[in-house]
């Protein structure tokens, strides 16, 4: 049960934008352009998986189940590959440069003082240009905004994850402009 009176069953972020839909439209537009934005050299399930990855370390079970079924979605694998990823990216099939920007992420987690300088030349050595640096922690800042909001108010969340990965095809097809109400 949430903290706080929120007069809907929503689940998660929804529930507590749906209570303060005047603040809906501005974390909405945040996330949308984060994770949609197509003028951006990271694809979606990469940036998708920024987040995830920040959830998993915030302990976020909403957020890192909303955003690993969609990071699945978008990168064609399952719930069980994200989970393998969330637990050891180092030794995921994945590239040397979403490594690098996934091990930035997690210092921010942590902290954005955290991030090293030699974490950023990394990351740049394996590939990562400084817009997709910067997109990096934005996006592993803002998550960790998100998480914060959803667990400081004890949202709850549906237990089983495959409601998570029946939701994805719609969330990525509609975005998070309209995710409250649909």
């Amino acid at each position: 049960m949430a903290h706080i009176e929120l007069n809907n069953d929503l689940p998660g972020i929804r529930g507590l934008m749906a209570y303060r839909p005047e603040t809906e439209k501005a974390l909405n537009a945040l996330a949308d352009v984060l994770l949609r934005d197509d003028n951006n050299t990271l694809t979606r399930g990469e940036r998708e998986l920024i987040g995830t990855y920040v959830s998993y370390l915030n302990d976020c079970f909403f957020c890192q189940n909303v955003h690993g079924a969609l990071a699945g979605h978008y990168l064609s694998c399952d719930i069980d590959q994200i989970d393998a990823i969330k637990n050891d990216f180092y030794t995921a099939d994945l590239s040397p440069k979403m490594k690098g920007l996934l091990a930035i992420a997690a210092s921010v987690q942590k902290g954005g003082k955290n991030v090293t300088t030699g974490q950023i030349e990394a990351a740049r050595n394996a590939g990562a240009t400084d817009t997709e640096i910067h997109d990096a922690v934005l996006i592993a800042a803002a998550f960790c905004m998100f998480n914060r909001y959803v667990d400081g108010l004890n949202t709850w969340a549906p237990q089983d994850r495959q409601f998570y990965v029946n939701r994805a095809p719609q969330r990525a097809q509609e975005g998070y402009q309209s995710s409250v109400y649909k």
